[in-house]
């Protein structure tokens, strides 16, 4: 997130996961770098996911 300058506003994490919360309007964004930076589906990969 801080390379694409997302803010944080709270994490929260368990075990098996971790929510952020970041600003509405900063979203899909979010989404995008998170997948990218975890190599997930749906990241700028190009897999017809519609996020990429």
């Amino acid at each position: 997130m801080t390379k694409e300058k997302i803010n944080i506003e709270m994490i929260a994490t368990s075990e098996i996961k971790i929510s952020c919360v970041v600003p509405q309007d900063r979203g899909i964004d979010a989404l995008r770098a998170a997948h990218t930076a975890f190599a997930l589906a749906g990241g700028k990969n190009g897999n017809g996911s519609g996020l990429g």
